[in-house]
């Protein structure tokens, strides 16, 4: 094993050792080996339970013998992603008759998007929506009748919120099922030529709406390597999906054939049987830390710095930003995929997925492989196998030996960067992230004067004004939780990258959020402490040099440390951020937010 990931480790198992303790005291404290979990319902309960089920249904949940598991969906029609999930509850209820139990469709989950949101005031529900999958997760398990669960959700809040609903029920076994990405559209080079040209008035909206349908056009994941995507790596590398399950298009024989198989592999690990494997035991301290390494070598999300905070501490772990940090400098980074390159998740996969980059970073000490999984054999070494369909049997078998396009997925020896994609950032600005996998090394160290803004749309109307052709780092304040719900700002995007095409130098410091597609721009997010706490961000002036440098990790307003600090923070000037869209509803949200760094989520606040 890797020295600065076993430090790590360490690190973190002494860091937690209470919380997790407690933790899974909880867990045993709810675990019955003896008969199911509704047997402990009264008569009255069990029949409301099971009132809609079919008397062969009815007579199995009466027993004792059998397990009944919940489906737990972030269906909906409107979103490509959650489309396909239309069909999997039948799928999944007769698969698991079929293995001698009972499923039922436990809840709905809600599941917004934020590429339809972005820029928009929806977009200021997206963060909260994930504590609120979350509790909506609780609810549908909260009625003593499931001994397992599957959760079927993609996209960028929907599955840690389900991970951390799970959580709170560890005590029974789970799978994750994906459903997949939508076959591959134009290049992202032409869809973001596309936005470049309309931002500056050279196309028109529908020639924009035309580009953009040929990138976002069937059901199914898009296809970019952002926090959706980068959610399917992660519940793989954790062992919480089935082999090689993360990247197969949906509505295909293998699809089916995996989502089928899935719900069959859950009956196997329930407390009825002889290999229980709670949700609990599997997302362990080295779990995590898989995870935070699949994020790392493959330049995933920004986002997943806040969500696997989050996630850690639902399964009593403490993990922060100096972790991610310590073993970013140490891991090498593995992929290419948009926005870190041309290609698309679809030629990931076709490189050879996740079962190449698994077998890698085994190969080289740079995983955990002893952790439980949801696979036949407990550990990561099933996961360096694919899935595939022979004769109408699905059956896995070794994937390649080696990356089939190394300009996608290459090797530790040829890695594309020495370090992984994300880095801590800290100085007299606060502590925040930088995504620097997809920046050019000429763009990562830079001194300018700030621009402040306090609404996104001011910086644009500035940049359609033409006060922005000259270096500058554009200040983004109050977009923290506390401040608005941390909205994304790739609105900022088109606007920042033809400004850097043009020669300038420029970059983004904010305490809001970018994206699971942060890309070519100079960026530090998730600023701590937020401008509405009276972060130093608050005391940035237009005109004030900052010195930004992604490889070190060094973030500084360049004057008189007495004078900076005697500034009084600034007031937040925009407006309108707390009434539409229901954010009158997210005030109670807004007002308990914890910090980015601690997970940004109103989940944990101690009695």
């Amino acid at each position: 094993m890797n020295p600065v990931i076993a430090t790590v480790t360490a690190n973190i198992v002494q860091r937690s050792r209470e919380t997790r303790a407690v933790y899974l005291a909880h867990i045993a404290a709810s675990i019955d080996t003896q008969k199911p979990l509704r047997g402990d319902l009264g008569c009255g309960n069990l029949a409301h339970g099971f009132a809609a089920c079919n008397s062969d249904e009815k007579a199995d949940l009466t027993g004792d013998k059998k397990a009944n598991i919940a489906i737990v969906s972030s269906y909906n029609d409107m979103l490509s992603a959650h489309e396909p999930y239309r069909v999997a509850p039948e799928l999944i209820k007769t698969a698991i008759q079929a293995a001698g139990g009972v499923a039922q469709f436990a809840g709905g989950v809600p599941a917004m998007c934020d590429g339809v949101t972005q820029g928009q005031a929806g977009m200021e529900l997206s963060l909260f929506s994930r504590d609120i999958i979350a509790m909506s997760t609780a609810i549908a398990l909260s009625h003593n009748m499931f001994d397992g669960a599957l959760y079927l959700g993609v996209c960028d809040k929907i599955v840690p919120g389900l991970l951390i609903g799970a959580l709170s029920f560890g005590h029974l076994p789970a799978l994750f099922i994906p459903a997949g990405p939508m076959e591959s559209g134009i290049t992202n080079k032409e869809k973001a030529r596309a936005r470049q040209k309309y931002a500056v008035g050279a196309i028109d909206r529908q020639a924009l709406l035309i580009s953009e349908s040929k990138s976002y056009h069937s059901a199914g994941t898009c296809t970019f390597y952002g926090t959706a995507n980068s959610n399917q790596m992660m519940m793989e590398i954790m062992g919480l999906h089935l082999p090689g399950s993360s990247f197969i298009n949906p509505y295909t024989p293998l699809r089916d054939a995996l989502t089928q198989a899935a719900a069959q592999q859950v009956l196997k690990f329930t407390a009825l049987g002889n290999d229980f494997r709670p949700i609990g035991h599997m997302v362990n301290e080295k779990a995590i830390v898989n995870a935070m390494i699949g994020l790392l070598v493959t330049g995933g999300s920004t986002n997943h710095t806040m969500h696997l905070v989050a996630i850690a501490k639902a399964a009593g772990i403490i993990i922060n930003w100096d972790d991610f940090d310590q073993l970013s400098r140490a891991l090498p980074l593995l992929t290419k995929i948009y926005p870190n390159g041309p290609a698309d998740i679809n030629h990931f996969q076709a490189a050879g997925g996740t079962g190449v980059l698994i077998a890698e970073l085994l190969q080289h000490g740079l995983l955990h492989a002893d952790i439980l999984t949801v696979a036949n054999q407990r550990g990561m070494n099933s996961y360096t196998q694919e899935p595939k369909l022979i004769d109408q049997e699905l059956v896995w078998e070794d994937s390649p030996s080696s990356s089939l396009d190394p300009e996608v997925l290459t090797t530790v020896e040829k890695p594309f960067l020495t370090s992984g994609g994300l880095h801590l950032m800290q100085g007299n600005l606060g502590r925040g992230i930088s995504k620097i996998s997809a920046v050019a090394e000429e763009f990562q160290i830079l001194t300018a004067p700030a621009v402040v803004f306090d609404d996104q749309n001011d910086m644009l109307m500035a940049f359609k004004r033409g006060e922005l052709e000259h270096d500058f780092i554009a200040v983004i304040r109050f977009q923290g939780p506390k401040s608005n719900g941390m909205p994304e700002l790739h609105k900022l995007t088109p606007a920042l990258g033809l400004l850097q095409d043009k020669g300038f130098k420029v970059a983004l410091v904010t305490d809001g959020r970018m994206s699971g597609a942060s890309g070519k721009i100079p960026s530090v997010i998730h600023l701590c402490p937020e401008c509405i706490d009276g972060g130093p961000l608050a005391k940035v002036h237009n005109g004030d040099m900052i010195y930004l440098n992604a490889q070190t990790g060094e973030l500084n307003v360049l004057m008189d440390t007495v004078k900076f600090n005697a500034r009084r923070p600034m007031a937040n000037t925009a407006k309108n951020h707390h009434h539409g869209t229901g954010r009158e509803m997210f005030g109670g949200f807004r007002l308990n937010a914890s910090s980015a760094e601690t997970g940004a989520s109103n989940l944990f606040i101690e009695d």
